[in-house]
């Protein structure tokens, strides 16, 4: 999984230009982007376009890099060099050296995971999340409060514990799910929505 080539190969050409919301969007707006910029981070950074398409042809085709087509690698080949590739060179979060076939990442990239989590998912949103849980808990306490049944058979100590409970719980399981949803953890990449492949 490892390349051969060295990162000090391509320091040269990295670059470390300002990176605006707009462009982070639409650089993660399209799964095979996302698919680049994962395998690199997981390959400290530097691949070879021919390690890249086999990784991202496999990951959307659900099957291992062995198993990819001559079909499946040249329609992903075709689109990283002619499409992709360039389009992430151009934002600044990669250097992509075509004659020589070999794609890096910038420092700018580093940026791009500040914005993975706000590119739309089928799953609500935290922050709507979180207010629900709130307003549930502050019924809950209200109902509490007023002595209203059957929150007033609740000991006030055991109904403060749920709502401390539930939002550590809620916590937790928010720290999961940004961490599956980080590009460069192992394994497949996260299954973002928006975005074609192609």
């Amino acid at each position: 999984m490892s390349t051969s080539v060295s990162r000090t190969d391509t320091a040269s050409t990295v670059r470390t230009p300002a990176l605006s919301q707009d462009v982070a969007f639409e650089l993660l707006s399209c799964r095979r982007r996302r698919y680049v910029l994962h395998y690199l981070k997981q390959t400290d950074g530097v691949a070879t376009l021919r390690e890249l398409v086999s990784h991202v042809a496999a990951w959307e085709n659900g099957i291992s890099t062995a198993e990819v087509t001559y079909e499946q690698r040249t329609r992903v080949y075709t689109a990283l060099r002619q499409s992709h590739l360039p389009k992430l060179d151009d934002g600044g979060v990669v250097s992509f050296d075509a004659d020589r076939g070999i794609v890096a990442l910038t420092d700018a990239a580093s940026e791009l995971e500040v914005y993975l989590d706000v590119v739309p998912h089928d799953d609500i949103p935290w922050s709507k999340y979180y207010v629900g849980l709130g307003v549930l808990c502050t019924g809950f306490i209200a109902g509490m409060w007023a002595g209203l049944l059957p929150f007033s058979l609740i000991p006030p100590l055991i109904g403060t514990s749920l709502v401390t409970a539930l939002f550590t719980l809620s916590a937790v399981a928010h720290v999961y799910h940004d961490n599956r949803m980080r590009l460069g953890m192992s394994g497949e990449p996260p299954n973002g929505t928006g975005g074609e492949g192609a």
